[in-house]
């Protein structure tokens, strides 16, 4: 998994003026929690580029004061109108202490019905898992290569070891649709049988 550095400064006031008074001043207010304390400090818009402005699934190094946290992105809040970051949450990684993460489905190989002429539909991108730091991954694979035309993958059909997918087993994560242009060879098709 890809890591991302990030430089804070520990914050001492709190509060929502000193958050307006920290975002005047370019800075974003940030919370560290789910270690053994909470972490507030601030850091610059520049330094989270990397980890908010991304589809991809990293984990972060928060530098603040000497010590080093690793951690993941929990929680974010943006202006309305502007887009910027106004405040984070990170979640600290702690060896063996369970978490929930949403984690990207990153869907491999071929489907036999696209090859049939079908079409691919992505229903969902990311999943929400239950795991440990030492079993989260990037991503969570799904082979789409058995995946027929009218048929769904479903949350089952996810491979997923020492990690539990916190979704419905039988909802669909992806499927493979008929085309318009396959639609019309097929009644084509069969309007001329008939006439035969």
């Amino acid at each position: 998994m890809k890591l991302v550095t990030i430089e804070g400064q520990l914050r001492s006031d709190f509060g929502k003026k000193a958050a307006r008074a920290d975002r005047s001043e370019g800075k974003v207010p940030c919370v560290i929690y789910g270690g053994s304390e909470n972490i507030h400090f601030t850091t610059t818009h520049k330094e989270l580029k990397s980890i908010v402005y991304t589809s991809d699934f990293h984990t972060a190094v928060i530098k603040v004061n000497g010590k080093e946290h690793k951690c993941i992105l929990k929680d974010l809040q943006m202006h309305k109108l502007t887009d910027e970051v106004t405040h984070i949450d990170f979640l600290e990684l702690v060896p063996g202490k369970r978490l929930n993460a949403n984690v990207p489905l990153k869907f491999v190989g071929q489907s036999v019905g696209v090859k049939a002429g079908g079409r691919f539909v992505v229903k969902m991108s990311t999943v929400k898992v239950r795991t440990t730091p030492e079993h989260l991954k990037a991503f969570l694979e799904v082979d789409i290569s058995k995946l027929e035309i009218g048929k769904n993958l479903r949350v089952e059909d996810i491979q997923s070891e020492h990690t539990e997918i916190m979704h419905n087993k039988r909802i669909p994560v992806a499927a493979v649709v008929t085309t318009r242009a396959l639609k019309q060879a097929e009644n084509a098709e069969a309007s001329s049988g008939k006439k035969k």
